[in-house]
């Protein structure tokens, strides 16, 4: 199944009407490589921008790879559930921070960084743009802001009494704990993704509601770009996203992922995975279970416009009708010619 993110209807040819100017070589900076941020909710066309984003820079001469910044993409054999590259489209272009982890491994943002920043350091030694694209907000943060993550507190016993209470007192009362204990802190997490709240507690109670550290910044100047979707089109599109992902085998591929993993993990209350348990386990059926799924990445995508609202110096693209490759590859070789 190719990624939801690029649907054909969402399209536009690569190559058609794009800028001729040829890209000078994307050289480095303290190590780093040119970083481009392809940003934006669900469902808006990050997947399929990027690759023929890196595709018209390597027709210019420079090459570019892509890091991914999808914080449940990297997990191994959740494939369908996550929209993740296919193997066709990573044969297409390099991609990386896929696939890192089992299900049922602890990952936080701090071990993200340490992915990318590998994978960064040898795009740089290829002399190649990163393109960094996802929709995990704290992720693309942390790269392209450079956030403090390794300098948050952590606790191996902490962090397991947190995942006790939720196993069996379930999230609301570790939302209710983080909103009483760290209300600055529980205004910027999103409180319907329990990895999320058990990190942000952990750091509570280690630390309080002190501010994060502050960004270091990535080192050299990046460029943001972040797609929009109109919101019937939008809709629209997860309604048909969500079905194309039951038709291409979810409920299938969350039956071998549980037959070996624990379907209580946090993991599997991702959205797609949490519905195909739902039919799987009799809860629900599947034209029940396809509708909860796209009204769930609905709200998901409100709170991601919410979240990238607040970043500075985006340069916001219209995706509703078709990608929009002209614009980005225009931004993108005026931001490599600086």
């Amino acid at each position: 199944m190719s990624s939801p993110e690029g649907h054909a209807s969402e399209g536009g040819t690569p190559g058609a009407g794009t800028p001729d100017a040829a890209v000078p070589h994307a050289g480095t900076a303290e190590g780093l490589p040119p970083l481009v941020v392809v940003a934006g909710a669900t469902g808006t066309g990050k997947t399929a921008l990027s690759l023929v984003l890196a595709e018209e820079l390597a027709a210019r001469g420079v090459a570019a790879e892509i890091v991914s910044a999808d914080s449940r993409q990297v997990y191994r054999g959740m494939d369908i559930g996550t929209a993740k590259a296919t193997p066709e489209e990573r044969a297409r272009v390099p991609h990386h921070c896929l696939d890192i982890v089992d299900p049922d491994a602890a990952f936080s943002v701090a071990d993200y960084s340490h992915h990318a920043a590998r994978a960064l350091a040898g795009i740089a030694e290829r002399g190649a743009v990163a393109l960094l694209v996802g929709g995990s907000g704290f992720y693309l943060r942390a790269v392209a802001r450079g956030l403090a993550v390794d300098e948050l507190p952590w606790d191996a016993d902490v962090r397991a009494r947190i995942e006790a209470t939720l196993a069996d007192e379930g999230l609301s009362a570790l939302v209710a704990e983080l909103s009483r204990v760290a209300p600055t802190r529980a205004a910027e997490v999103d409180l319907r993704n329990p990895r999320r709240v058990v990190r942000a507690l952990e750091i509570a109670r280690l630390r309080g509601d002190a501010p994060l550290p502050a960004p270091r910044g990535y080192g050299r100047p990046v460029l943001w770009l972040g797609l929009q979707v109109e919101p019937a089109v939008l809709r629209a599109r997860i309604r048909a996203r969500a079905r194309a992902q039951f038709d291409a085998g979810l409920i299938e591929e969350t039956r071998a992922l549980a037959a070996r993993f624990d379907p209580s993990l946090p993991s599997f209350s991702g959205i797609g995975y949490a519905e195909a348990l739902a039919v799987i386990g009799g809860r629900l059926d599947l034209e029940t279970a396809i509708a909860v799924d796209a009204r769930r990445n609905v709200l998901f995508a409100r709170r991601q416009a919410t979240w990238f609202r607040g970043e500075p110096d985006v340069q916001w693209l219209d995706a509703t009708h078709e990608l929009p490759l002209e614009e980005a590859l225009r931004a993108g070789v005026d931001y490599l010619s600086r």
